[in-house]
């Protein structure tokens, strides 16, 4: 009986020392690297303009740039899954050799020092991180837009963002909202909605570089929320090279957040996704994320600074 006893309080010892760990490591995960970025200035009226698949006229959205001296629009994704703002190596190397002199070289090292503006904002950084994506031939090809980069929660730090989608622009201002607006977690730069869906508080991650979703969740909630035998759309999606089945399916349901009752339509669930990312969504707490979509007809403004947000 003593034996039975030790190896059950050695199982719960082990139980407990592996939750310890797995919560120490994903919290890691989490963790953003300090940030770097030098803001001035307001902007108004920051154009948004959106990328279509043959699926999805609203798949990213980016907004219009200026680096250097360069007197070309470029355009950089708005992904609010990202805690960082980054550049893409192979796009600027492209950009390099039509631009030697605007962009410094080599572009071998993990970071490099730029400076951008989006309308009168302007944002610089001497470690800006380098990803190994983008396009080679972008400015050879003449593609239009040229993606260079992506702008990330960090720059949410220093201003804040109101999108309006129904009037199609942006704005980043130093507004602060007051205790009366709602409040949401903005922790280690991931912006966590409360929601009202079903009779049920949820906190649902809005990331904006899923942009033309409104409600992703897991397949459990997804055959709960969405309309039974609704017709399922699939297609195939790219998260950093990685296929993904992404399923979605029509929903009526209400769903409240920032004092604004919103209509969903769509819900989406994937398949694909790794061990890690389905860890990490558990230890972050967020039971689903949001994309753009559900926002369409409405103005979104997001303090992160003071943790309060509206939904107009």
């Amino acid at each position: 009986m003593r034996v039975l006893r030790k190896i059950l309080w050695g199982l719960l010892l082990f139980i407990g020392l592996s939750a310890l760990g797995g919560y120490i490591y994903f919290d890691h995960k989490f963790e953003p690297e300090p940030n770097y970025l030098q803001v001035q200035g307001d902007s108004t009226q920051v154009p948004l303009k959106w990328l279509a698949t043959p699926t999805n006229p609203n798949a990213a959205l980016v907004l219009p740039v200026k680096v250097a001296d360069i007197d070309q629009t470029f355009y950089m994704q708005l992904d609010f899954g990202s805690p960082i703002t980054l550049f893409y190596r192979k796009t600027l190397k492209a950009i390099q050799t039509v631009f030697p002199k605007q962009i410094p070289g080599p572009l071998e090292s993990s970071t490099i020092g730029m400076e951008l503006s989006l309308g009168d904002l302007n944002i610089q950084s001497k470690t800006f991180r380098l990803l190994e994506h983008g396009d080679a031939l972008a400015l050879k090809t003449r593609e239009t837009p040229i993606i260079i980069g992506t702008l990330g929660t960090d720059l949410l730090e220093k201003r804040t963002i109101a999108l309006h989608f129904k009037d199609n622009h942006c704005t980043f201002s130093k507004r602060s909202l007051d205790d009366t607006y709602s409040a949401f977690e903005f922790e280690k730069r991931r912006i966590l909605l409360p929601a009202t869906l079903e009779g049920k508080t949820i906190e649902l991650l809005y990331d904006s570089g899923t942009s033309g979703y409104e409600l992703i969740t897991d397949k459990t909630n997804w055959e709960k929320y969405r309309i039974a035998e609704s017709k399922v759309q699939t297609e195939q999606a790219n998260s950093w090279g990685k296929p993904l089945d992404v399923h979605t399916a029509t929903a009526q349901k209400t769903i409240e957040m920032g004092g604004t009752k919103l209509m969903l339509k769509k819900v989406t669930y994937i398949d694909g996704t790794s061990f890690v990312q389905n860890m990490l969504m558990r230890f972050s707490g967020m039971q689903g994320m949001l994309g753009n979509a559900i926002f369409m007809d409405r103005s979104v403004t997001l303090d992160c600074k003071n943790e309060r947000f509206c939904v107009e």
